[in-house]
C-alpha cells in the first residue's frame, strides 16, 4: 500500500468548554410552551386537553428534529464545509462504522491510488479490536473522528450522563490508539436528542452530519449509491459512505469499493479537492 506523509501527530489536549453553553431559542420556547400549558390547565380546567395537546406537539417537534440528522434545531450541526473551504474547491469524504479488516484496507488502497485524504468516523469498540488498522488510517494521512464507543441503536434515547459516558469513552479509546484526540462527533445513524449538544459543547466537539449520503448500508446497487452522492456535487460538500456495515453487491463485494473510484473521478473532473475535517473545520470553541 502506498502511504502519504502523515498528518501532524502532536496530541491534542482534552477539550474543555471555554464558554457557557448558549441557551438555544428552541429551549426557551419549549419551556414557555410547558409553562403556558400548565398555567392554562390550572386557571381554565376546560382547557386542560388543549394544554396537554400543546405539550405533546412540542415533544413531537423535538423528536422529529432529533430524527432528522441534518437539522440544526437542537444545536450546531455541520452539514457543509465552511465557506472558505468551499471557495477553495474543497470537499470532505467521510466513512462511518469502521474499521473493518475485510473492507478498510481496500479503501485505503483506493484512497492512496487517487491521492485522496478522508475522514473516518470510527466506532471506538471496533478500533480497540483493530488498533493497528486505525494507526494505518492515520499514518496514511487520514483523520479519525468519534462515532461513539459502541454505536448503540438507542443512542438518541439516552440521558445526558449516558451520552457523556459513551462519547467520552470513545474519545479516550481513539486518543489512546492514535495519539490524536478527536474534535468531531457523528451520532449513530445521525439520530440524537436535546441533551446531546450540551455534552458536545462541554467536550469541545463539533457535531458533523453530511451534505448527502449514498445509503450504502442498505443499497446493493453501486450505480444508485453513486447517483445519490454525485447529484448536485459541489465544493463544500460532506459526503457519507461506510467502510463498516457495508452492504455487499451480488458478487459479495462491499458496495463502497465499487462506488469510490467513479466518485473520486467525478470529483477530480469537477475540479474538487478532498480534505479531511481536521484540515477544513475549526475547533468548536475557536475564536474568530
Amino acid at each position: 500500500m502506498t502511504k502519504s506523509a502523515p498528518l501532524d501527530m502532536a496530541p491534542l489536549p482534552a477539550a474543555a468548554a471555554s464558554t457557557r453553553w448558549p441557551w438555544p431559542t428552541w429551549l426557551g420556547a419549549s419551556v414557555g410552551v410547558h409553562a403556558a400549558a400548565a398555567g392554562a390547565a390550572l386557571l381554565v380546567p376546560d382547557a386542560a386537553a388543549w394544554a396537554l395537546g400543546a405539550i405533546v406537539l412540542n415533544h413531537a417537534a423535538l423528536a422529529a428534529a432529533g430524527l432528522s440528522p441534518r437539522c440544526s434545531l437542537l444545536g450546531p450541526n455541520v452539514t457543509r464545509l465552511p465557506p472558505a473551504a468551499a471557495a477553495r474547491g474543497e470537499f470532505a469524504l467521510t466513512l462511518d462504522d469502521g474499521p473493518d479488516p475485510a473492507v478498510t484496507p481496500a479503501v485505503l488502497d483506493l484512497l492512496a491510488e487517487h491521492r485522496v485524504r478522508a475522514t473516518f468516523f470510527c466506532i471506538a469498540e471496533r478500533a480497540r479490536v483493530h488498533p493497528a488498522l486505525v494507526r494505518e488510517i492515520v499514518a496514511a494521512g487520514h483523520s479519525v473522528q468519534n462515532h461513539s464507543q459502541v454505536h448503540r441503536h438507542n443512542f438518541s434515547l439516552l440521558g445526558p450522563k449516558a451520552i457523556e459516558r459513551e462519547i467520552t469513552a470513545a474519545q479516550d479509546t481513539l486518543a489512546d490508539i492514535t495519539g490524536v484526540r478527536p474534535f468531531c462527533f457523528r451520532a449513530p445513524a445521525g439520530f440524537r436528542n436535546p441533551m446531546l449538544d450540551p455534552v458536545l459543547h462541554r467536550l469541545g466537539l463539533n457535531l458533523v452530519s453530511w451534505t448527502r449520503r449514498g445509503f450504502d448500508t442498505r443499497e446493493a446497487d453501486p450505480q444508485r449509491v453513486l447517483a445519490r452522492l454525485a447529484k448536485g456535487l459541489a465544493a463544500g460538500d460532506i459526503l457519507l459512505l461506510h467502510d463498516g456495515h457495508a452492504r455487499r453487491t451480488a458478487a459479495g463485494r462491499a458496495v463502497l469499493l465499487d462506488v469510490l473510484p467513479a466518485l473520486l473521478e467525478r470529483c477530480r473532473a469537477a475540479g474538487l479537492r478532498a480534505v479531511t475535517l481536521r484540515d477544513a473545520l475549526p475547533p468548536r470553541h475557536a475564536t474568530p
